[in-house]
């Protein structure tokens, strides 16, 4: 009896690159944040393939710029989008993950259309063939920097444009912030002002102590306005534009009476359940920072204002591509609403952070002459509050750190902010 024709072998792997291929579509093509793509990534996954698929992408977002230029040399026309996912997938790890190359160009064979299998078997064995030698020679900082970002951090910054987008060609480490009484997770290397670092790829939710609400994770920068806020036990502290939460966790573990808000109700939501595992209490109140009005002013007040998050680009690679220069100028405007709000619900002698996590003067220092017309004094920081910090305090007293400081350690993500007294 004749057995039927077996299927050709799938290469090992193979739904792995999949999820890769669906999250860079997502991002690339549908213009939609790569959180999402990989919450949206089916259900069935194992959670090793999801992690493998988010480095993989990653990579690819990381180093678009770098991987479109090797493809360039090969390529007469430009594939569709399938098919240009498929080689930029295994060019990445042919080049910067160490994948075998046989693994590597036979999985990304399978990954494209059938018209084009053909082409991607070509490209990539060329690709192989020379190796990590068609990386040298290129500028891999100014390609894998969107233009209108870099003449924008060139403006602001100057020759250390160079060094902020070099900062952001490889993966960032897992800063995490301890409850009161914690103990840091093994290996932990304790940062200057009181965050913890593991090493890039560490897998927080299997760390000793996650479940049992011994940290949050929280980038060491993100960590330093809720701390220059300098919670009171008792005090009447609001976290506007909360979620997730980390800021909130912060103040309510000073012992301060925290009111948090939040507009999006699937945020909240996200926000409730990080504290419900860390045992902090906060008020939570679904709504609008920018026109909620509280029973009584506060005490004070902390404002990490919605932004286009190009500080954040070492662990979101994905906003460098899908922010534009418009986005600054309609952040910048909602953060001046947010701004002329928070002054509004601050007692007299209340204390006031503002921050935003993205290397935008506009979404920054710009905001300093408005604050002062809202009747907000800033309050300069000192170089004793930020340990390690003080080349990133500014002339005017605000403070603005960048992807490149504490480069030895890893980096940091951009940050400004600015302490205010109202009067």
């Amino acid at each position: 009896m004749n057995e039927a024709p077996s299927r050709p072998r799938r290469p090992p792997g193979l739904p792995t690159r999949r999820a890769a291929r669906d999250v860079l579509d997502a991002v690339l093509e549908a213009h939609r944040p790569l959180e999402e793509a990989l919450e949206a990534l089916p259900a069935r996954l194992e959670a090793r393939d999801r992690a493998a698929a988010h480095r993989i992408a990653a990579t690819v977002l990381r180093r678009l710029g770098s991987i479109d230029a090797v493809l360039e040399p090969f390529l007469r026309r430009e594939p569709p989008p399938p098919a240009r996912h498929a080689l930029r997938i295994g060019v990445a790890e042919l080049l910067l993950l160490g994948t075998p190359s046989h693994a590597a160009v036979a999985s990304a064979v399978d990954l494209a259309p059938r018209a084009f299998a053909g082409l991607v078997n070509a490209v990539l064995r060329k690709v192989a063939a020379e190796g990590e030698a068609l990386l040298e020679g290129l500028d891999a900082a100014r390609l894998d920097t969107p233009p209108w970002l870099w003449s924008a951090w060139h403006a602001a910054y100057g020759p250390a444009v160079r060094s902020i987008a070099e900062a952001h060609c490889g993966p960032a480490p897992l800063d995490i912030s301890l409850t009161p009484g914690a103990t840091p997770p093994e290996g932990a290397e304790a940062l200057p002002g009181g965050s913890f670092r593991l090493p890039a790829g560490t897998r927080v939710t299997e760390l000793a102590g996650f479940a049992e609400g011994a940290f949050w994770v929280q980038d060491a920068a993100a960590a330093l306005p809720a701390r220059l806020l300098a919670a009171c036990p008792g005090e009447r502290i609001a976290d506007l534009c909360a979620a997730p939460g980390g800021k909130t966790a912060q103040l309510a573990a000073a012992g301060a009476q925290v009111t948090a808000v939040e507009r999006d109700a699937k945020r909240a939501e996200r926000l409730r359940e990080n504290l419900a595992r860390l045992h902090l209490p906060a008020e939570i109140i679904t709504a609008d920072a920018a026109q909620f009005r509280p029973a009584a002013p506060f005490d004070a007040i902390l404002l990490d204002a919605p932004c286009t998050a190009t500080g954040t680009i070492r662990r979101h690679p994905d906003v460098a591509w899908l922010k534009r220069a418009r986005d600054v100028t309609t952040a910048a405007a909602l953060q001046s609403r947010l701004l002329q709000s928070a002054a509004g619900m601050l007692a007299p002698g209340g204390r006031l952070v503002f921050a935003t996590c993205s290397l935008q003067a506009e979404e920054g220092e710009a905001h300093l002459r408005e604050a002062s017309a809202l009747g907000l004094k800033l309050d300069p920081i000192r170089a004793e509050e930020v340990p390690g910090l003080s080349e990133a305090i500014l002339p005017s007293g605000a403070l603005r750190t960048r992807p490149d400081y504490w480069a030895a350690r890893g980096g940091m993500d951009g940050f400004f902010i600015a302490r205010f007294v109202k009067a």
